[in-house]
């Protein structure tokens, strides 16, 4: 395709994509069930951790993982006491085990304590904010702010991406997707004001770099950090003001339509 083709039929696709029928069956679905700020955040972050494999495991799982919060997941966190955590004991989500769900409960209590909310916790990092390395940046420092929470496990690292190590921090990036972008089309949450969507980027899996690749928005061969800033700048091109609303196009076409 042409360029001026690529991008007509990429928005076409985002407007087919996003709408609310796109959320029962996916992991959005989860925080969307709340309306308290605190639950929406956690269980979006949740949500987005565990948002790999199989659509249906993911669902069974997160709903178990709510369950055993009582189905308030931000009062949970901010509340517990420490034998509350054995509520975990026995769950398992491929490599996500209790150790990791009990470190992650402890590492948002005591990031959302000492910052107010888990938006300002993200946003401590945001020293560049016009800069196209500020949000790697952002999510670097969050990286390592949530490692060195008391009670977070070493092997509970893997699950808390780290873009300067080269990651593509895919979970994350969908989960900064879910609470940034506007909610008009019922889709994406849009509870955090004090990022920009232009300032997003893609997540980046196998789908969405599989069609980029395929549309010519991404020469790069691996799937790291710098396949997601080269992915990015190619749908800024198309979209400045909201590129990652693509992502629902990319994905719509792998995932959907196998493209």
């Amino acid at each position: 395709m042409a360029p001026e083709d690529v991008k007509e039929f990429l928005l076409e696709k985002a407007d087919q994509y996003e709408v609310p029928d796109f959320l029962p069956h996916d992991p959005l679905s989860i925080p969307h069930r709340y309306s308290d700020r605190r639950d929406v955040e956690v269980a979006a972050f949740f949500a987005a951790t565990l948002a790999w494999g199989n659509r249906v495991s993911i669902l069974k799982s997160l709903d178990g993982l709510m369950a055993r919060m009582d189905h308030a997941p931000g009062a949970f966190v901010e509340g517990h006491e420490p034998g509350d955590l054995s509520v975990f004991d026995g769950f398992v989500h491929r490599t996500f085990q209790a150790e990791d769900a009990r470190g992650f409960v402890r590492g948002l209590s005591e990031l959302m304590a000492v910052h107010g909310s888990l938006e300002a916790a993200m946003m401590a990092g945001w020293s560049q904010p016009s800069r196209p390395e500020g949000l790697r940046n952002a999510i670097t420092s969050f990286h390592h702010a949530f490692l060195a929470c008391s009670g977070v496990a070493p092997r509970t690292k893997k699950h808390v991406a780290n873009p300067a190590a080269g990651s593509a921090a895919k979970r994350l990036n969908m989960f900064l997707r879910w609470m940034v972008r506007p909610s008009a089309r019922g889709v994406d949450l849009g509870l955090w004001k004090g990022i920009s969507p232009s300032a997003l980027h893609i997540p980046l899996d196998v789908h969405t770099s599989n069609v980029g690749r395929k549309l010519g928005l991404l020469m790069r061969k691996s799937n790291d950090w710098k396949a997601v800033e080269e992915l990015t700048a190619s749908l800024r091109a198309i979209d400045a003001e909201d590129p990652v609303r693509l992502d629902f196009a990319l994905f719509g076409l792998g995932a959907m339509e196998g493209f």
